[in-house]
């Protein structure tokens, strides 16, 4: 029997083959359903996600950086609890693809809701609206980002996942980058439809929907034979400690916890350019296209190198060019200094959520990926909501750059655990893809 009990070990190792039969039969289609949902989902959520538009909009209605803290920190506090939830309710069910796309359905909701109360309300009421639905778009984001992972990891194998990250974030990053240069510079510049971030939303709604259809229609899923037994989230919850006991994953986990703390400034350095460059409509979509056409190009690279020598160089590599982009905003002095700095920060940005979110995969046993992939998004994310408020404070009581020198201290601490405390799962016994 294996550790579980569940299962001989001559079926186990028959069900492993035919799913590994399965795989290669579907690759193509699987590709490229992964592909264009890809492609189009990340377009859309890019232009969410950017440290340009959200934090513009929210400092231009309230004209505050506390609130613009806020309301990071209320879509981060969203993805809390969701990816425990999501992997407990995935990690016993032998098709993973109908939850996927109920949670992704819920995650593009969000993005109308932000789109319609732009155009409807205002005032208290427009900013309580787009906080409320910020939070909800940090919930269901969470999930996703657990059961895209897994659906992933199922369809794709681990020796492909880099190339196949590599090839839809540059097609979605090139659209998203020369969509958010049009978005600043037309939508939001001439205030289309009577609200230019509305607007926006409302693009990256209908641009994440097409993507989830295209998903939904060919993608060819194979049942899981190694599953957990069901259990209740609570039974599920007291056995966490037990993932923590592999060392590597440990101090991956801890790199993470720095990471996420170190990236505190991000949504502040748009504001901090505001100091020094005129803020207007072209300007946030040029600085939008700098961080997000970086994001594209360095995909091709991140992705192949992870392929070929591993995501830990990728996840340590990105950590520099954070380093980089914050030392290098701090010095900017024209449009063109933070052009090339939000530049960095992107292609920063770009590897670290290529290599973090595909690193957790190559831990431990293959049963027990769901929930490794939910403690790293849940234990991220809470510093990420905790990040953005002290970092409100920061700012209003010592200066945007002061803010920028301590996510730089921030990002030093985690490039020492990559460097000194763990090594790369995939060239260890550990790693199981």
């Amino acid at each position: 029997m294996n550790r579980h009990g569940d299962e001989p070990d001559a079926q186990r190792i028959a069900d492993d083959d035919a799913n590994e039969r399965f795989v290669a039969t579907n690759l193509r289609r699987n590709f490229l359903a992964n592909f264009g949902h890809g492609m189009l989902g990340m377009t859309g959520f890019r232009l969410v996600n950017a440290p340009t538009f959200v934090p513009a909009y929210v400092f231009m209605l309230t004209g505050s950086s506390i609130m613009v803290g806020v309301s990071q920190a209320v879509q981060q506090a969203g993805a809390i609890l969701s990816p425990l939830i999501s992997a407990s309710a995935i990690e016993d069910k032998v098709r993973i693809l109908p939850n996927a796309v109920r949670t992704g359905m819920l995650m593009r909701v969000q993005l109308l809701g932000l789109a319609l109360t732009g155009w409807l309300l205002s005032g208290p009421w427009l900013v309580g609206s787009i906080l409320c639905f910020l939070f909800l778009f940090g919930y269901f984001n969470g999930a996703q980002r657990v059961t895209f992972q897994m659906l992933m990891a199922k369809v794709i194998p681990l020796a492909q996942r880099g190339r196949l990250q590599g090839y839809r974030n540059l097609a979605g990053g090139a659209i998203a980058a020369g969509l958010s240069w049009w978005a600043g510079s037309t939508l939001i510049a001439n205030n289309t439809l009577g609200n230019g971030y509305a607007t926006t939303f409302m693009l990256s709604f209908l641009l994440t929907s097409l993507g989830l259809m295209v998903l939904t229609v060919l993608i060819r899923e194979p049942d899981s034979h190694r599953r957990r037994a069901p259990m209740t989230l609570r039974a599920r919850l007291r056995e966490l400690p037990q993932l923590l006991e592999d060392r590597s994953y440990k101090f991956f986990l801890v790199a993470q916890l720095f990471s996420a703390a170190g990236r505190v400034g991000v949504p502040f350095c748009i504001l901090h350019a505001g100091q020094v460059m005129t803020l207007d409509g072209p300007a946030i979509g040029l600085l939008s296209f700098a961080f997000l056409g970086a994001d594209t190009v360095a995909n091709l690279i991140w992705g192949a190198l992870g392929d070929r020598s591993g995501f830990r160089q990728v996840f340590l590599l990105s950590i520099l060019a954070w380093i980089g982009g914050f030392g290098l905003m701090l010095v900017a002095g024209d449009q063109s200094g933070f052009v090339i700095a939000f530049a960095a920060l992107g292609a920063a940005s770009s590897g670290y959520m290529m290599s973090a979110q595909t690193l957790v995969l190559e831990f431990g046993a293959r049963e027990d990926i769901a929930m490794r992939l939910a403690i790293s998004t849940t234990a991220e994310t809470l510093v990420a909501a905790i990040g953005p408020l002290v970092g409100g404070v920061i700012a209003l009581s010592f200066g945007f750059a002061s803010l920028i020198a301590v996510s730089i201290a921030l990002l030093v601490a985690a490039l020492s655990v990559i460097l000194f405390l763990f090594g790369d799962p995939r060239h260890s016994r550990q790693g199981t893809g």
